[in-house]
């Protein structure tokens, strides 16, 4: 089973919109990403995002170019400064590769506890429309395959 991290793109402030939809750079960066998974032909079974606009409008971008059985989901649990065990319990018992569009905090947490089983044992910070790949080996361990972020991409 493989597992996809991604970090909503650059959002306007709360003052310009207090939804704080994706900004330009955001769209760009996201677009930018997504057209680097689009050869990759990924097939997930859901691409779950927090609910908030950034966040939505990510998961929106990035299923124009990955395949998603159940499409685009809203769910609970994975804003900023949820918890993240309840969620990674979940992902383990799934047998179906997901991909979640979220944010900061709860991400960086997330990532460091599947490596490492302590959410709070920091091991790295997600840049803005970045993308990490996880998969479960035979022994249930998360093994991180890859990350890249707009930056390194032309």
């Amino acid at each position: 089973m493989r597992f996809y991290i991604v970090r909503h793109g650059m959002a306007r402030s709360k003052e310009e919109n207090p939804e704080r939809p994706l900004n330009e750079q955001g769209i760009r960066d996201t677009k930018k990403i997504s057209e680097f998974l689009k050869p990759l032909k990924l097939s997930v079974e859901v691409i779950y995002h927090s609910g908030k606009a950034r966040a939505r409008e990510t998961a929106e971008i990035v299923a124009e170019c990955v395949e998603s059985v159940q499409g685009v989901k809203e769910r609970d649990g994975i804003n900023p400064d949820d918890q993240v065990k309840k969620f990674a319990k979940e992902i383990d018992k799934s047998d179906k590769d997901i991909m979640i569009a979220g944010h900061q905090p709860f991400l960086g947490r997330l990532v460091s506890y599947l490596i490492t089983g302590d959410q709070d044992e920091e091991v790295t910070t997600i840049a803005l429309s970045g993308v990490v790949c996880f998969e479960r080996d035979q022994d249930g361990r998360w093994l991180l395959q890859w990350m890249v972020i707009p930056e390194i991409l032309k």
